[in-house]
C-alpha cells in the first residue's frame, strides 16, 4: 500500500514597495531617483538650475556672454567652424565676422591664399578702418593708423550697438509716437491750425475749443451765440424769500410764501416746525406741522395721553395689554363662588339692587362696557364696620 504524504505550504505576501519617483516630483528638465526609499532629485545633464526650477543654459544669445552665442541651447564660441582657412574671426554682439590674416587675400568664409610677393616701393600702411571694425549703423575713422568708430548721425548707442532711437511706437513715452526711427510729437501737422490736439497713447485726437464748433481736422469756427435780450419786471429779478413764491398783478409783485410755509415771504419762509419743541406740549412736529401724535398710535382698546410731545398709550379698565399694539379682556378663573367689593365712585351705577335677581351693571371708564351678573345681595348691616361706600356682591358660577 502506498502512502500519501500531505504537503503544508504557506505562502506569505511579500510587502508591497511604492517607487517614491512615480509620479515624479522633480519637476521639467529634472530627473528622479529612490534612495532608501526617498526621491532624490537634480537636473538633467547639461541643464542648469536646482529642482524644480531645471533651465537650459539659454534660449537666446541675450542669455549669453557677448562674445559667445547660444545654440542647441548651450553658450557656445560661434566662431567654432564659422570661418575658412588662414582667416580670423571676431565675435561682435553674439556674431562671428571673418577676415583674412595679415598677408593673405581672398574668401574668409571659405579660404584665404597668401598674397604674393613683388617687390614693390614700401607704400603707406593698411587702412585700421578697412573691413571696419565698427560694426553696423556706425562710421569708422582713421586717427593716428587707429580706427575710431562712432555711431551715424541719429543713430543711439555706441559701437558696435548702434541703433535707431525707435522702431515701434512702444519704445516711445505714451506722449509720442515712432516717425522715422524718432520718437517724435505726432500732433505736428495732425490737426486745424485752430483745433487742439491731444495725443493718446501715441494717437493723436484732435478737437475744436470750447466756443467753436466744425471739422478739427479742417477748420474749427466760432459758434453764433443768440444772446436773449433781457427784460426787467416786478418779479425778476425774484424779490422774494426762500420758499416763497413772487406773484404779479397789476404791474406790482406781491410775495407769498408756499404751501405749508410761515413767516415774512420777502426775508424767507419756514415751515411750521422742525423740532417738536416748536409745537406746544400736547402736540408734535410731524411732517414740519404741529400734529396731533395719538391717531393711529395705540391698540384698539386703549387710550392715548400727549405728554412732552409724546403718546402715550395705556389700556382701558378691564383690559390689557402693552397699549400700543393690542388691549385684550382681562380675565379671571373664579371656583364655586367669589366675592367682589366695588368701591363706590360716581363712574358706576347700580340699576336695582335689594332682591335677587340678574342686574346690568354699567361701568362707564371711556367707553361703556355692560355686564350682567346673577348675584344674591346682602344689606349691609348698620352695626358692621365695613364702609357704607363698599358692596359687597357674591357671584355665583
Amino acid at each position: 500500500m502506498e502512502k500519501a504524504f500531505l504537503t503544508k505550504f504557506f505562502f506569505q505576501s511579500a510587502p508591497i514597495i511604492t517607487n517614491p519617483c512615480e509620479p515624479s516630483p522633480c519637476g521639467p528638465s529634472s530627473q528622479c531617483r529612490a534612495i532608501n526609499g526617498q526621491s532624490v532629485c537634480s537636473c538633467l545633464p547639461q541643464y542648469i538650475g536646482s529642482p524644480p526650477s531645471c533651465r537650459p543654459e539659454c534660449v537666446s544669445d541675450s542669455d549669453c556672454p557677448q562674445n559667445e552665442a547660444c545654440s542647441n541651447q548651450k553658450c557656445m564660441n560661434p566662431c567654432q567652424g564659422a570661418c575658412g582657412r588662414n582667416s580670423l574671426c571676431d565675435v561682435i554682439n553674439h556674431r562671428p565676422y571673418c577676415k583674412c590674416e595679415n598677408g593673405f587675400r581672398g574668401d574668409p568664409f571659405s579660404s584665404c591664399q597668401r598674397e604674393p610677393q613683388e617687390d614693390v616701393p614700401p607704400s603707406r600702411p593698411l587702412n585700421p578702418c578697412y573691413p571696419s571694425p565698427c560694426g553696423p549703423n556706425s562710421i569708422c575713422r582713421e586717427i593716428n593708423e587707429q580706427a575710431v568708430c562712432s555711431c551715424v548721425s541719429e543713430m543711439i548707442g555706441s559701437p558696435p550697438n548702434c541703433r535707431p532711437e525707435c522702431t515701434s511706437n512702444s519704445e516711445c513715452s505714451s506722449n509720442l509716437a515712432c516717425m522715422n526711427q524718432k520718437c517724435q510729437n505726432p500732433c505736428v501737422g495732425a490737426c486745424a491750425s485752430s483745433a487742439e490736439c491731444k495725443v493718446v497713447s501715441h494717437t493723436t485726437i484732435c478737437i475744436c475749443p470750447q466756443g467753436t464748433t466744425g471739422d478739427p481736422l479742417v477748420q474749427c469756427v466760432e459758434k453764433q451765440q443768440d444772446y436773449p435780450i433781457q427784460t426787467y419786471t416786478p418779479c425778476s429779478p425774484n424779490p422774494c424769500g426762500i420758499h416763497a413764491f413772487c406773484r404779479e398783478q397789476n404791474g406790482a409783485g406781491a410775495c407769498t410764501c408756499e404751501q405749508d410755509y410761515i413767516g415774512d415771504p420777502y426775508q424767507g419762509c419756514r415751515p411750521e416746525c422742525i423740532l417738536s419743541s416748536d409745537c406746544p406740549s400736547h402736540l408734535a412736529c410731524i411732517n414740519s406741522k404741529c400734529k396731533d401724535p395719538c391717531p393711529g398710535t395705540c391698540a384698539q382698546n386703549a387710550f392715548c395721553q400727549v405728554v412732552n410731545h409724546v403718546a402715550t398709550c395705556s389700556c382701558d379698565v378691564g383690559f390689557t395689554g402693552d397699549g400700543y399694539r393690542y388691549c385684550q379682556v382681562q380675565r379671571e378663573e373664579r371656583k364655586n363662588s367669589q366675592t367682589i367689593n366695588f368701591i363706590h365712585n360716581p363712574l358706576l351705577t347700580l340699576l336695582h339692587s335689594n332682591t335677587i335677581t340678574n342686574i346690568l351693571i354699567i361701568l362707564n371708564f371711556h367707553k361703556i362696557l355692560q355686564i350682567h351678573f346673577s348675584f344674591h345681595f346682602h344689606k349691609l348691616s348698620s352695626h358692621s364696620n365695613i364702609p357704607k361706600s363698599m358692596l359687597t356682591i357674591t357671584l355665583r358660577t
